[in-house]
């Protein structure tokens, strides 16, 4: 029971961390709407809504059971990366709002993930 507990313990900082993960793909699936290109730029919205539901529901698996999320850190950056490059992507003249709110958002995810993995990564070296 105790080392399930100090397991637990030690996991919380990377569960702080995924639940930012959360935070952020919720953010990515209603910037459209709140900064308002939704009706310019309906692909970026829609890919928005897409990517920013799967970062929610993945943050939140990984918040569970975060001893258990390192694949799911890469998958996450993956999403981060997306959100960067979406603007040029799938609307090839967006404006400044969609590319700003986009960048910064796949910018947050993409640290979020990083430190989440290297937080994780440090775990398994001192146990392991």
């Amino acid at each position: 029971m105790r080392d399930r507990y100090s397991r637990m313990l030690q996991t919380r900082g990377v569960a702080a961390v995924e639940e930012l993960v959360i935070l952020a793909g919720i953010w990515a699936a209603v910037s459209a709407y709140t900064v308002h290109f939704a009706a310019l730029h309906p692909d970026l919205a829609l890919s928005n809504l897409i990517v920013g539901i799967a970062l929610a529901g993945l943050g939140l698996c990984m918040s569970m059971a975060p001893e258990r999320s390192q694949d799911l850190n890469f998958v996450a950056l993956v999403g981060g990366v997306w959100l960067i490059i979406s603007p040029w992507v799938v609307a090839r003249n967006a404006d400044t709002g969609a590319i700003v709110s986009n960048v910064i958002t796949g910018a947050c995810v993409c640290l979020f993930a990083l430190t989440a993995g290297g937080l994780l990564m440090s775990k398994t070296r001192k146990t392991g």
